[in-house]
């Protein structure tokens, strides 16, 4: 697949190497020079320019492109990026950095495919190494909201017992079962629950320590596993 990368600063040049290394063409646009040569010694094609600009982006093949990353640390650049991709027929992912406020955001997602916070995302990264174990923060969703997987231990009090039995709090929902290293799926009542077993969850931070303790045995406050 081929992938356009508007900006190759530390976001969109880390993004670039992720996609190199599965298999994926990708093509950054950056005007800053140091960024562009940093870009060239790393082994990817650069195009020397403004990404918010149309006739820049066309140079990059954006026509045959399937996605595009506006991922500079300027908004409006970002998004006026995303909206020539759209017209040409891109999947659209915006940056957009943490000091921005919720009503920020929710003017701009409605346009594009998805808003990414690198800050956010680095922080999860974070708190998933801090956290350790059986636990596993995937994405917080809303300001209250986030995604957890918790993995099923020998210890772990729901061990044995079936999915139906499974008694959650409050503004909590079971969204994934997976079987040892089998892929997620949607939950069936009548699966018993065994060591090694995955469980997506989506709670509100306040419950996050009572959804823990429920199903693998463990306390802790909530900030633990709270807002990134």
């Amino acid at each position: 697949m081929l992938y356009v990368i508007v900006g190759a600063g530390r976001v969109g040049l880390r993004t670039a190497r992720v996609l190199r290394e599965s298999g994926h063409d990708v093509t950054l646009i950056e005007s800053d020079e140091a960024a562009v040569e940093r870009a060239q010694a790393a082994g990817f094609d650069v195009i020397a320019g403004d990404g918010a600009l149309e006739e820049t982006l066309e140079s990059a093949n954006l026509a045959e492109a399937d996605a595009i990353g506006a991922l500079t640390g300027d908004l409006n650049d970002n998004f006026v990026a995303c909206m020539i991709g759209k017209e040409h027929g891109c999947r659209t992912v915006m940056r957009i950095d943490e000091d921005y406020r919720e009503e920020i955001y929710r003017r701009y997602a409605s346009d594009v495919d998805e808003v990414i916070y690198p800050e956010r995302l680095g922080a999860i990264a974070a708190k998933n190494a801090l956290l350790g174990g059986n636990i596993r923060a995937i994405a917080d969703i809303a300001q209250h909201l986030q995604l957890v997987e918790f993995t099923i231990t020998d210890s772990a009090p729901m061990k044995g017992y079936s999915l139906s039995e499974l008694e959650l709090p409050a503004n909590t929902r079971l969204l994934a079962h997976g079987k040892g290293d089998d892929p997620l799926d949607i939950p069936d009542p009548d699966e018993t629950l065994d060591a090694g077993d995955h469980l997506v969850v989506l709670a509100d931070f306040d419950t996050l320590s009572d959804v823990r303790s429920i199903v693998v045995g463990e306390s802790g406050p909530a900030k633990a596993l709270g807002g990134a």
